[in-house]
């Protein structure tokens, strides 16, 4: 029985997760944040390595475990920032070489739809939406198949400019649901949806004029564009639904977090008689977890690294779910 230690670090968060027999054994995780602007990514780096000795500590003790006994150390390759992934490479290389454990490099897109699983969903269309990241994607013979993305921005970056636009501090998310739901007054915004794809440049464009329009009160402005936005991930989702033939939704990333979200996702299952499924929280979220469970995973399946092969991994910042052989499942 593996114990796998996961170790996230793409962004803003530097997570440190474990996972025995499929099952989470700890998950800590600790979050750069700024009172206003966005990420800045070397700030958001120097921020991991700050805390990553103090998260290992408080993930091995969670999980009630020595280090000696961990018995592989997955890590998130990509996408992410560089000088994020990069501290998560090197902090995971420096336990790997102390304890002489091979590594699994993970890809954080797949870790969000692999921990789906926890949920009881066997073969799901993935809507995955996070900062960085907006992709409906599914697997299809021998790979995880995006079936569609942004054009332009991650729709959690989108939020989260939005509400740098509208004074408010980094993440901008939780607070943009929370004056959601003060809303009253629909206000019209373009609704991008092109095939499959989606895309949200114009809306950004449109709500930061309107923004500078006193006859818009910010709770409507943030209650439409939810409405918005929200609305066209649930359509791209239903066609790939329909276009592979599955009746299992399950969402990932932070801004499946959103209980709207949720709740139009849900909505939409039940009228097509499907299911849909969410992950609690803590595994919404960039996490340990997620890339420890994917991680134990790949190492049963064989798909890890020990010696120099180990010292040689190198991050992925730009590497694509669709890149990713899914031996695993084969």
């Amino acid at each position: 029985m593996a114990i796998v230690m996961g170790v996230e670090s793409t962004a803003h968060t530097f997570g440190i997760g474990f996972v025995r027999d499929g099952k989470v054994i700890a998950n800590i995780r600790d979050m750069y944040t700024t009172e206003s602007g966005g990420i800045i990514p070397l700030d958001s780096a120097k921020h991991h390595r700050e805390v990553c000795e103090k998260i290992y500590g408080e993930a091995l003790y969670e999980a009630g475990i020595s280090e000696e006994e961990i018995d592989g150390i997955a890590f998130s390759q990509g996408p992410g920032l560089p000088p994020c992934l990069l501290v998560g490479l090197e902090f995971s290389k420096k336990i790997s070489k102390r304890l002489n454990k091979p590594l699994v490099p993970v890809n954080h897109c797949v870790a969000h739809l692999e921990i789906g699983r926890v949920t009881g969903a066997k073969d799901p269309v993935l809507l995955y939406a996070s900062g960085a990241n907006t992709q409906v994607i599914s697997y299809a013979s021998g790979k995880y198949r995006v079936f569609g993305e942004t054009l332009d921005t991650g729709v959690g970056n989108f939020i989260d400019t939005f509400a740098r636009y509208a004074g408010i501090g980094f993440p901008g998310g939780p607070k943009i649901e929370r004056l959601a739901k003060e809303g009253k007054n629909y206000v019209e915004l373009p609704y991008v949806v092109k095939g499959m794809d989606v895309s949200f440049s114009g809306i950004l464009t449109n709500l930061r004029q309107k923004l500078k329009n006193e006859k818009y009160s910010l709770e409507d402005l943030s209650f439409s564009m939810q409405e918005t936005v929200f609305a066209m991930l649930v359509e791209t989702a239903e066609r790939a639904l329909a276009h592979v033939g599955k009746n299992e939704l399950v969402l990932g990333g932070g801004v499946a977090c959103n209980l709207r979200l949720q709740e139009m996702a849900k909505k939409m299952c039940e009228e097509r008689n499907a299911k849909s499924f969410c992950p609690e929280k803590p595994l919404l979220v960039d996490n340990g977890a997620m890339i420890a469970y994917l991680g134990e995973i790949m190492f049963n399946s064989g798909i890890k690294f020990s010696g120099k092969e180990a010292q040689d991994l190198d991050i992925k910042p730009r590497q694509r779910t669709d890149e990713v052989e899914v031996i695993w499942k084969d």
